[in-house]
């Protein structure tokens, strides 16, 4: 399980990338898409095939790398723009792509806020 902190963004680039790209390939494109690779958030990147994912991130004065490769079948994905630049995720879609779960055919329930109070201006004793 991936424990991140509510902090992090999670960014996945709905174009195929190169899996061949490293470190500094995978950076400049962060850069194209006008996100700031320094900043600790996670970009996913998935291969043509969407058989392989890297994920990069910047940490205490490097970059790191995390890659996955499926032996059988294809990463399931959102339903994704293609126009965008970039898809936020949160760490729960992030998981269930990693773990190969259809994250377009989850239903989430909706989150529960409180009912909203009145301000009860009136001094109590």
């Amino acid at each position: 399980m991936l424990t991140l902190p509510s902090a992090v963004r999670i960014y996945l680039s709905p174009a195929p990338t190169d899996m061949r790209r490293g470190f500094d390939g995978l950076a400049g494109q962060v850069t194209a898409a006008g996100l700031d690779v320094f900043s600790g958030h996670l970009f996913v990147f998935l291969s043509r095939d969407r058989d392989r994912v890297k994920i990069l991130t910047w940490d205490r004065g490097g970059f790191v790398l995390w890659c996955k490769r499926l032996e059988r079948g294809r990463f399931k994905l959102p339903v994704l723009d293609p126009a965008a630049r970039s898809v936020m995720l949160d760490a729960a879609q992030l998981m269930m792509i990693l773990d190969g779960i259809d994250v377009a055919q989850v239903r989430r329930s909706k989150p529960w806020t409180p009912p909203s109070r009145e301000i009860d201006t009136a001094p109590r004793l």
